[in-house]
């Protein structure tokens, strides 16, 4: 279907990105998914305009589930998620943001159509039948809500995460059990091996020259085998993040042992990555101090992927494991000027 809309329109723009302004700050390709990337984007955007969210596309639960499933598209979930990390903190921005966060709860009757929908999610899969193309819906919705940067999806076809686990037999031995599906495999437990379908699946365009371009390319935080190796797993992706000229930074989790690493440390994140890519090296790895008890071993694997370890608070203050922006931003501004 060719595109029924005219160019695209002109947005509110903030004090802080006026027409003129001359630092821009560096180029930064972030990637990621979900709440993880969420976290990095908040932090980005206030040192840089020039930032690009490259977003997994395996999501199969929830209301991206159900649109993947009834209309064949990419699951628009975490790029809803990472375009409302992207709005400044304005009238226009916050407005937006909360506009496409909005999730339809169920009313006085049941079954509804749009029940635990998000109203983001509708918008986005409208742009792209309008538009009949992934990446311009995507500059579509980012123009309305006057984004800074730019959300492309890691691939243009929907993937599917499949990985084992391991379980113990009736007679007390132990069997590799296939688990196939980004929200079943984020519940698991621990993974064995993890697996990218369609194995070939092509990479973004537009995403593998962002890579190419950047300054920066920041991976994680987030969901460990769904949200972050799964780019080390598209050959093409792996390839440029693996090719690039840009410095690269891995972003730890506040929490390791999770239901989807349970057992877990923070070294044995890195070690996971290693042995999924071992051709990709990082320069820098940033973890805050709670979240590496064993900091001797955390160096020795941050050296195999030929990593300096920067170690700041850059958790927020309370008991959920969450990353605050301003801290989070500070962090990878001091890794930007010392580069």
């Amino acid at each position: 279907m060719g595109m029924l809309t005219g160019p695209l329109p002109l947005v509110p723009v903030s004090s802080g990105t006026a027409a003129g302004q001359q630092d821009k700050g560096p180029n930064v390709v972030a990637l990621g998914g979900g709440h993880g990337l969420s976290a990095s984007l908040s932090a980005l955007r206030l040192l840089t305009s020039e930032l690009t969210a490259i977003v997994t596309v395996a999501d199969d639960g929830g209301s991206s589930g159900r649109l993947r499933d009834e209309y064949g598209v990419l699951p628009p979930g975490d790029l809803r998620m990472a375009l409302s990390a992207l709005c400044d903190d304005t009238d226009w921005g916050r407005t937006w943001r909360d506009v496409m966060q909005h999730r339809f709860r169920p009313g006085q009757g049941s079954g509804g159509s749009l029940d635990e929908h998000a109203m983001g999610n509708l918008l986005i899969v409208t742009l792209w039948e309008l538009l009949g193309d992934t990446v311009a819906g995507l500059k579509w919705a980012g123009a309305l809500l006057g984004a800074r940067g730019q959300v492309l999806p890691m691939s243009t076809v929907p993937l599917t995460i499949e990985g084992d686990i391991r379980v113990t037999a009736p007679d007390g031995t132990f069997a590799l059990q296939t688990v196939r599906g980004q929200a079943r495999c984020a519940v698991a437990g621990s993974l064995e091996q993890v697996r990218l379908l369609p194995v070939q699946a092509p990479a973004c365009v537009e995403a593998l020259t962002a890579i190419e371009l950047a300054d920066w390319v920041i991976l994680g935080p987030g969901s460990w085998y769904t949200s972050v190796l799964p780019h080390l797993l598209l050959p093409e992706m792996r390839d440029a993040l693996s090719a690039t000229a840009a410095k690269r930074c891995l972003t730890m989790n506040l929490a390791t042992d999770t239901k989807e690493t349970t057992g877990m440390s923070a070294a044995d994140h890195l070690y996971a990555l290693r042995r999924y890519a071992p051709e990709f090296s990082v320069d820098v790895v940033l973890a805050d101090p709670a979240s590496v008890p064993d900091r001797q071993e955390f160096e020795k694997a941050a050296g195999m992927i030929g990593a300096e370890v920067v170690l700041g608070k850059v958790g927020a203050s309370g008991r959920r494991p969450v990353h605050d922006p301003l801290r989070l931003a500070a962090a990878y501004h001091d890794i930007f000027g010392n580069s």
